[in-house]
């Protein structure tokens, strides 16, 4: 580490640490320097150096807010500053988006769910967009496509089904390992770099690729590869949305039929149909694809719906709940106003929230999933999700609620301590950001459609 001030210090080692007592008005400017321990030491830049960079990086900040932030609603200034959030986990040079900046911040204090999330996955990217669509002019859309076909096409073309998550550079093998030196966060081990899950299917990621190209559709006009991608993706859904997969939660058991990726595979199928005059598909296509999504719809209604539970549920045939429920109003499936959804919102409400009305990803039989504090994209999904049936006020509540455990810059990070209301999990999250833009402007727009004239 190299730091400039009024009396510059130079310090090395991982483990080094720097005291400087400054008096009033004095302030501090450093520069931290990454090298290869054969190389030769960087040079200390002075405090100017360090002033002028600085300016420049406000200067660029403050012009892209002017130029690109145009929501008008409620909560602007939350929805702003998320959006600059989202920028800011954009990767310039390829056009990845990651799902957080860091890996290893525990979802418990002491405990080992603990996961690198410094990866461009599919879902969570194309929410990104989406988000950053209601937020600001995502002008990256189109490099995030270009990064997602070339680091794809390939596989897709083979009939594979794409890879979930990649590097930022677009590299495909992503090995999880332990560095076992490391204490971690509070003594959370292990610390883990490389993520496992990159080999896992789910079969969710067909619909958040597809709907994020249909929500961009006047920033993303498909050129020939991403048209191939897309072509290759919806056959892919009609052919596989029967499979088991791992689901949005990538849960390391075995592949079950979880109701949230035949949604979403829904969504692939609807949203390609409706862009069938940009994909030029064939009459065989269209075939497959609108049987496909009637075959699914006919699944999830059929076999997605607990009596016992009075709500939809989280695998096929079985009564377990899951938040991730919450997004069939919010994607279309089903309105706002079907008696199914209204019951499927109170279920969740009721038996997956804790004493602060947070919301918890699952419930199984056997009572909530332990180790895990309440996730706050699930919170904003059931705002999202009340605004939508109609309960307006009490979506503002669940909402605000939410916000009010960003910190003191107003980042949010994955999860909330159910105990204490601490912040937990990677940081700043992707996700938690991406629910807050998406639920204000459902209240924005709930809210306008009850207003007289």
């Amino acid at each position: 580490m190299v730091l400039s001030s009024p009396r510059p210090l130079e310090v090395e080692g991982s483990d080094a640490r720097a005291v400087l007592e400054l008096e009033k008005g004095e302030a501090l400017r450093f520069a931290l320097h990454v090298r290869a321990a054969d190389a030769s030491p960087p040079r200390v830049w002075t405090p100017g150096e360090i002033d002028d960079r600085l300016d420049e990086t406000l200067a660029a900040w403050q012009s892209w807010s002017t130029i690109h932030q145009s929501y008008r609603g409620p909560w602007s200034d939350l929805v702003h500053h998320s959006g600059r959030v989202l920028q800011g986990l954009t990767y310039a040079p390829t056009g990845a988006i990651v799902a957080a900046p860091t890996t290893s911040l525990p979802e418990e204090a002491g405990g080992g769910r603990n996961w690198d999330y410094r990866f461009a996955w599919l879902r969570d990217a194309s929410l990104t967009l989406e988000a950053l669509w209601v937020a600001a002019c995502p002008d990256e859309a189109g490099s995030f496509f270009d990064f997602l076909a070339s680091a794809s096409l390939g596989r897709v073309r083979r009939g594979e089904a794409p890879q979930i998550m990649f590097g930022i550079g677009g590299e495909h093998e992503l090995p999880e390992r332990e560095i076992s030196r490391l204490a971690g966060w509070r003594d959370s081990r292990p610390v883990r770099v490389g993520n496992a899950a990159f080999e896992q299917k789910q079969l969710d990621v067909y619909g958040e690729v597809f709907a994020a190209v249909d929500r961009l559709r006047e920033q993303v006009i498909p050129d020939p590869p991403l048209t191939e991608f897309l072509l290759c993706l919806a056959d892919q859904a009609a052919e596989r949305w029967s499979e088991d997969d791992h689901g949005i939660w990538e849960i390391r058991g075995g592949p079950r039929p979880y109701l949230h990726s035949k949604l979403m595979c829904w969504v692939a199928l609807n949203r390609a149909l409706g862009m069938a005059d940009v994909l030029d598909p064939t009459d065989a296509q269209l075939t497959r694809w609108t049987n496909a999504r009637v075959a699914i719809r006919q699944a999830i209604e059929h076999q997605g719906w607990s009596e016992r539970l009075r709500s939809f549920r989280q695998v096929l045939g079985r009564d377990e709940l899951d938040a991730a429920l919450l997004l069939i109003p919010i994607v279309g499936f089903l309105s706002g106003e079907d008696q199914r959804v209204r019951a499927t919102v109170r279920a969740v409400e009721e038996h997956l929230t804790d004493a602060r009305g947070l919301v918890y990803r699952y419930r199984r039989d056997d009572g909530l999933q332990g180790g895990e504090g309440t996730f706050l994209l699930c919170t904003f999904w059931l705002a999202h999700a009340l605004a939508l049936t109609g309960e307006v006020g009490r979506a503002r509540e669940v909402f605000e609620r939410a916000c009010s455990f960003a910190n003191d810059v107003g980042l949010l990070a994955e999860e909330v301590d159910s105990r204490t209301g601490e912040l937990l999990g990677n940081f700043p999250q992707a996700f938690s950001h991406v629910g807050l833009v998406t639920a204000a402007w459902a209240i924005h727009r709930a809210t306008e459609a009850r207003l007289p004239g």
